[in-house]
This record gives C-alpha cells, structure tokens and sequence, in this order.
C-alpha cells in the first residue's frame, strides 16, 4: 500500500501551528457540511486531513531509516472518520527497535494530543500482532481495517500478512464468531432498533451492522468494497445502492450529532432530537410533530438495513459455513419447497404467477415449525413482487383466506406478522399499517414505534393462549384459554393504534378501519362489531382504572355498563393487559396488574348480579364490616372496642377497603394504644403488588406534605393515597408504594429506616416544608407539560375530584399538598398515575367538615396557587 506523504506546506513546526492547522481543517470540514457536501465525502475527507498531520507529526518524530510504522485502523483505517471519533493508531515496530524507540514513541503520542488530536494508540511488533489477533477477535476485525499512513511498508505488509485468513481466523471461523458477537449486541441492545434514544452505531440495523457485512465481506472475498458484493451476486444493484443510502443517513446523523455535542455521541437522545430534525428541513404538520418524522425516517432506514444485514448474514452462511453446499430441495407443494431447512419457491416466477403465494409462505413457515426461516433468495423476490399486493390482491378470496388463516394458527401468529412487517407484506396488505410503521411518539411513555409496540401486543395476547405460560397472568391465561374466537382479539390489538398520526381520535378512527376489514373478510356483523368496539374503547378500562376511584359501587356499575356483557369485558381486559405491558415495559407493575385485575372483577360482578340491580355503596360497606368483623373474631379481638373505633371514622375509611385490610388495620391501632403512637407500619401487600405504608397519628398541620415529601426523597412511587381524618382529630393515612424499580420494597433494612424517618418526621413539631432535593430527570427537561386544573362534583360522596395534568418532577405530592393546606382543603384521597414525563393525578378532595367544595372562589384560588407552586421555575428544578 502507497505511503502517505506529507505536502511540504503541512511540514509544521511548532505546537501552536499544529492546532492551528487543526482548527482550520475542522472550520472547512463544517463549512462544506453547511453547504450540503455528501457526508460521505466529508468522513473521507476529514480522515485524509488527519493522515496528513499525523504523518508530519510522525516524520517530526520517527527518523526515516527506522523500522516502524504508523497505520491507521478501526473506523479511521476504514476512512470514515467523524468529527469526534476516537482516532485509532497502531504503531507497529520491528522486534529490534522497541526499546531504542520507546522514548520517541512516547514523545510523539503526547504531542498528537497536544495538538488536539483524541488518539487511542497501542504499541505492536508484527508477533504482537499475530499472538493477539488469534486470541481476540475484536483485535483481529481491527487490524483488518490497518491501513499504512507512513513508515515502513513491508515492515505492515509482513503484519497484514499473519494476521490475514491463511494464517489466523480463517473466513469461515471469523464468520461464526461475527456473527454470535452480532446476536449478543442485539441481546445487550433489546433485539429491537426502536429504543426512544437509539444507539445509532450498536443498536439492530444500526452502522455496527453494516461494519458487520463490509468486514465478512473483507476477510472472505478480500473485497475493498461493498459494491462488490453485486458482483459476487449477493446484493443487486438496487439493494446495494439502498444499503448505501440508509447508510448516508446515519453517517449524516452521526456527524450532526458529533458536531451539535462537540464529543463522540452516537447515541440519539431527546436532547438532540428536536434540533436535529430542524438542521434536517423537518417542520410540523399539525399533529405529526418534525421531531417525529425525522426520526420516522430514521427507523425506517434501520429497519430496511436489519433486513439487508439478515439477508446478507444468510447468503454468507450458505457461502462461508456450507460452502454452497445445499441440500436437495424438498417439496411441499407447487409453489414452495424446503432446502437446509429454509423455505424457498420452486421457481422465480412463483409470486409473479400466483400473487397470492405472498401471504401462503407466511401460513407455511407456521404450519412448519421446524423450518429455520425464508431463503434469503426468497427473501428478495418476496421484496421485489410487494408491488403485486394491490387493491386486487386485497380483493382476492384466496388472500382473504389466508390472512385469516395465518391469525388463526394455533402456533407462529407473532412470527408470521413480525417477518410480514419485517419484509413490508403487513404494510402492502394493511395500507393504514404502513403509516405507524416506524412511526414514534414524542413522549416517555411510549418507548416504540406504533409497529413494534403493536406487535409486541400481539405477543403478549399469543402468549395469554400458551398452556407453557399460564404461571406469568393466570387470570388472563385462563380468560384467553377459554375464548372461542382468538383471532378477533389479534384483530382488535392489529388496529387499535392503526390511526395513530392522522390528527383526530385515533380510536374512533381505528375502529372504521377496523370494521371495514372486518367486513371485507368475511367476519359476521357480530363478530365485526366486536373488533371495532374493542379498538374504539381499548383505552377505557386502563383509563377508569387510573382515574377513578373502582371501590366506588358506582364507578363500577358505569364501567359495566359502558362494556355491556361479560364476553366484551373479557376481551377487553385481556386486550388492556397486553396493551399496557407493550407499552412501556418499565413502567408495567405489579400494582398495574392488580389495579386492572380488581375492575375485571369488580365489573364481573356487577354484569353476573345485572346491569339493572346496581348494588348500593352503603350495602357494600355493611358487607364489608361484616368479614372484616369475621376476621377479627379468629385473631380474638373485641367487637364492641372495634365497634367503638369504627364509630369515629367516616365512611370514606371502608369504601376503598377490603376486608381484610379494614381488618388488619383496625387490628394494628387497637393493638398501639394511644401510647404507641404515631403508629407507623410498613408491610407488603402482596394482592396487589406493592407496599403499603401506614400511619395512625394526630392530624396535625403538614402531615401530608412531610410524608409525601419524605416518600419522594426516598425515590418511592406513592401510586394510592387513602386519607382518612376521624372524628375526633387523628388521621389514618395508607400509601401504596413502589420502588425505583416499580416493585415492591425489599422488606429488611430498607423498610426498617424508612419506619424510623417516618417516625422522626412526625414527632417532629416544625411548619417548615421539607424540600425534596432529587433532581428532575434529564429526559423530562424536553417534554414540556402544560399545567391542567379541572373540577369536578361528586355530591353522592359529599366531595369534590380534582383531576391535575402537569410534568412529573421530585416533590410533586408535597407540592400539592402544601396548597391544600394553604387553602385549608381537606384531601380524602388520591389516585396517581404517572404517563412518561406527565402526571395525570385525581385527588378527591373537601371542605374541613367534610363537604363538596362548591364555592367557585374557593376552587379559582385552588387553581391559581396550583399554577403559581408549580410554573415557577425553582419548583420545576428542584
């Protein structure tokens, strides 16, 4: 390989006119980037400005005659070096002259970072070379990038040489080894490229993946480019120059980011999502935000290089491990056969001649599991003949029969539809599918394009239906085993996000859709009614079950009547289930499940007793003091002393109790005495998934707000707060709370110093407002969130539901509750439901003396010391 020389003008002397010269190659690097120069371009470019002062720095160094050399390897060897890329030297040198030039070589490695230059380095003999290549892949795939920048050129051809596949890590062993370090990348990765803040370089069909193909492609075929690979017949033209466009994209990506964060970044965070698709020409178009279509086109351009790198990883195999060495062709029937255990057509004309076969080989690969997947010839020509799935093909009996067929199959329904998005067959078949595919959603609460997330919901619904995976849900198993038509619900969970991006109601809209392929399938109007009812209401059970309070008779009773029969109610609650857990898998919680599972019941009841024999709120309760008094009689407490205790509390103490808490709690107090107070408990509450903390105290000034502001502090997720003021002035206050982790507290120590704060706090006789001192997370800082106060009667309760929508931040509970205090509002209870970055809270709420706030001065005071508290900006920071 021809050395790089230094022109005579780049020949610098001093450290200053180094940098100099540095700073002014990175000033026209930027400049040709504004004027709208190719980034392909410009990483070469940028790569060869940096050859040219390291090998002036070098020649300053290195004298001429000796037996070294500087080369360049990783990205810098490949030339695509980005702005802020790490510059990766291997300074090679001859056995002999190791300890004669260490000083210099220590020399010129401070003064390549004196000038600027962000080097990693590592020092080699040509055996150095050889014995580390053959025991680390990683150092092997390095050195097949080296490229020689100056010194000696047969001094790095001897090391290209025992490092190359005649020596060490032949083709095909350096093939498998790739290709298990590709799977634990993905592993590590989440097997998905639709993270909200993607790795650009690491995650699925990311460059890594592409680095992946050219170094196969290298070590293989000795191949300098990928253009070579249409040469050898694995890509065609238009895939190649398809590869070589999404790769631009996220070069461009990279070296905007580089350039934006002023250091290596390769991943696309929120704080630079919206400026970039600015830089990109991204402007809003009602309700799809820029930042959302810019980052469309950037999952899109990962999804079809995912599919390229599967492709590509196939074609080698059969090249690199069976050497073409495949198997005979075995027939299934005219259209398809099995060869190495990869489906494949028969002949390439099959989907030209038979369209149809375009969903078949789906249905195929499900009725014959122990097929390994498509031929990646296969894959192409099915690639090639999408444009067949018209509107035609979508009228074809046969097409119909065969999509209905695949959702029908009792084994593969998630693989078929994930390898038909995979390979664009979903999006032909389904044209409003192709819409959310790579579609994002600027929030935190949902983590994946609408495409992914959907199929991800239709994997958990499979999976209510397994036998093998009863133990995860078995209330939804047994709901799911026990449902005669499944496929209706892997309809309702196709189409519930289908209208996602169009502006308007996204459910309403799904549901028309919805209905008409329901119609144009052959469904009944019964079974076509069901599918469009489940997409137009799939939110309303979460959504009762966080926003109100489902002990209430009537609450319930509503939300029967809203489902209307008991097999809408179980499709629904298995289709929120899997909805919710799709979501953001983070956030799914122990609590979630049981929240839902309580108004499956709840409602389950109310449908078996009829629509039209509501039971009373203050039966429910007479019905619930009579267990908990049943209970109480095995432990040997005193009815008349419950009775008495029972006497000084409210109804709002048993409504959103059961029994067996009303019970233990009563229990606890009678147990303490008025010595033993504060009294506070910490246990786990397994029925629902959390732990409960639980306080018998004086009601005193502040209370809520210390001890939600030392919840906070402890980074606990208070998800229900029950709280109870008794007649004669001592408050009964229960939080159900969640971890950092969304789980239960580990009972032990943990619980144990929270008890012992909890105590100090409420010994404690200040009316200072403790202030939390947690940080706002770095991702909420970009979702700015409208601060919402609305009202609500609720005279049947005697109080008033206050629904609050704001931006969740540390010390919020506290926050709030330091205004009810200042407005000498007495807070009942609170129902907390956080959605990414935004709280969406309801907290029932009264008069002192225990009546609805109907003053609307009252409430417009509320309201503005609501803002007030929570739009300054020390509140929003703290």
């Amino acid at each position: 390989m021809a050395q790089v020389r230094p022109s005579p003008d780049s020949v610098l002397g001093t450290v200053a006119a180094y940098k100099a010269e540095l700073a002014a190659a990175r000033t026209s690097l930027f400049a040709r980037y504004d004027r709208g120069e190719p980034v392909t371009d410009l990483v070469s470019g940028w790569s060869r400005d940096i050859d040219r002062l390291v090998a002036a720095a070098w020649r300053r160094f290195v004298p001429a005659a000796e037996s070294a050399a500087v080369v360049a390897v990783g990205g810098y060897g490949r030339e695509e070096l980005h702005p802020k890329s790490d510059i990766d030297l291997l300074i090679l040198v001859a056995d002999d002259a190791v300890k004669p030039l260490a000083e210099t070589i220590g020399a010129l490695v401070i003064f390549l970072w004196d000038i600027g230059l962000e080097i990693g380095h590592s020092v080699r003999t040509v055996d150095d070379c050889r014995r580390e290549a053959a025991d680390d892949i990683t150092v092997v795939t390095n050195l097949l990038e080296a490229r020689l920048i100056d010194g000696d050129a047969a001094l790095f051809e001897r090391m290209r040489t025992v490092v190359g596949p005649n020596s060490i890590w032949p083709s095909d062993a350096f093939f498998a080894a790739k290709r298990e370090e590709q799977r634990k990348r993905r592993r590590k990765y989440g097997d998905t490229a639709y993270n909200l803040e993607p790795n650009i370089k690491e995650n699925p069909g990311g460059l890594r993946d592409i680095q992946m193909i050219a170094w196969v492609t290298k070590r293989h075929f000795g191949a300098d480019s990928l253009h070579q690979l249409v040469e050898q017949g694995f890509l065609t033209e238009t895939e190649y120059l398809a590869l070589c466009d999404d790769q631009a994209l996220l070069w461009r990506i990279r070296f905007a980011l580089h350039r934006l964060t002023g250091r290596r970044e390769d991943r696309l965070l929120f704080d630079y999502q919206r400026t970039l698709a600015d830089e990109f020409g991204f402007t809003d178009q009602g309700d799809n935000l820029a930042v959302e279509q810019f980052m469309q086109q950037y999952y899109r351009a990962v999804m079809e290089l995912n599919r390229l790198n599967e492709m590509l990883m196939q074609l080698f195999q059969e090249a690199i491990l069976l050497h073409d060495q495949i198997g005979p062709p075995e027939p299934l029937n005219k259209r398809f056969q099995v060869r190495s255990g990869y489906l494949e057509v028969t002949h390439s004309q099959v989907f030209a001649r038979t369209p149809f076969a375009l969903l078949e080989i789906f249905l195929l690969l499900q009725q014959h599991p122990e097929l390994m997947g498509v031929r990646a010839s296969t894959i192409r020509l099915i690639r090639e003949h999408r444009h067949r799935i018209d509107d035609a093909f979508r009228e074809d009996v046969r097409a119909r029969s065969l999509f209905m067929e695949i959702l029908r199959q009792p084994r593969g329904v998630t693989a078929a539809l994930r390898r038909m998005n995979s390979y664009g067959v979903l999006a032909a078949y389904v044209p409003a599918f192709a819409n959310i595919v790579g579609r994002m959603q600027y929030d935190l609460f949902h983590v994946y394009t609408v495409d992914e997330h959907t199929l991800r919901l239709l994997r958990n619904l499979r999976r209510f239906s397994i036998p093998e995976h009863n133990g995860e849900f078995p209330l939804c198993s047994a709901i799911a085993q026990g449902i005669p038509k499944l496929e209706l619900l892997y309809l309702a969970g196709l189409f519930h996000d289908i209208a996602k991006g169009r502006g308007g109601d996204h459910s309403a809209l799904g549901a028309r859709e919805a209905w008409d392929f329901c119609q144009l399938h052959y469904l009944s109007e019964y079974d076509s009614r069901l599918v469009a009812w489940l997409v137009e209401h799939h939110l309303l059970m979460s959504m009762t079950a966080q926003r109100k309070d489902i002990s209430d008779a009537v609450v319930v009773q509503a939300f029967a009547e809203q489902v209307g029969d008991a097999n809408r109610l179980d499709y629904l609650y298995l289709l929120t289930v899997a909805d919710s857990r799709a979501t953001n898998p983070k956030r799914w919680s122990s609590w979630k499940n049981a929240l839902l599972r309580d108004l499956y019941q709840s409602a389950r009841r109310a449908l078996s007793r009829g629509l039209e024999n509501p039971q009373a709120q203050d039966e429910m309760i007479e019905q619930k003091q009579r267990e908990a008094m049943r209970l109480l009689a095995f432990e040997r407490i005193d009815a008349d002393a419950c009775r008495d205790l029972w006497s000084r509390f409210g109804m709002d103490f048993f409504t959103p109790s059961s029994p067996e808490e009303i019970a233990w709690q009563t229990q606890q107090i009678l147990a303490a005495g008025p010595e033993g107070l504060p009294l506070v408990l910490i246990r786990p509450v397994v029925s629902r998934g959390c732990t409960e903390v639980f306080l018998f105290t004086r009601d005193e000034k502040n209370l809520f707000v210390r001890i939600t502001a030392l919840l906070d502090q402890r980074a606990l997720s208070i998800m229900d707060a029950r709280i109870t003021t008794t007649d004669d002035g001592y408050a009964v206050n229960a939080f159900q709370v969640l971890g950092p982790d969304h789980r239960p507290i580990d009972q032990g120590e943990e619980t144990d110093e929270l008890r012992e704060l909890l105590l100090v706090t409420l010994r404690r006789r200040d009316d200072e407002q403790p202030v939390v001192n947690r940080r706002l997370p770095r991702q909420h800082r970009h979702f700015p969130v409208e601060t919402r106060v609305s009202f609500a009667e609720d005279p049947r309760n005697r109080r008033t539901m206050m629904r609050l929508t704001t931006l969740d931040r540390p010390g919020l509970l506290a926050e709030i509750g330091a205004v009810f205090e200042a407005c000498d509002i007495r807070l009942q209870s609170a129902k907390i439901a956080t959605i990414g970055a935004e709280v969406d809270d309801v907290f029932f709420i009264s008069t002192q003396d225990a009546a609805p706030i109907t003053c609307e001065t009252v409430l417009t005071c509320l309201r503005q010391q609501i803002h007030e508290r929570l739009e300054t900006p020390a509140s929003a920071t703290r």
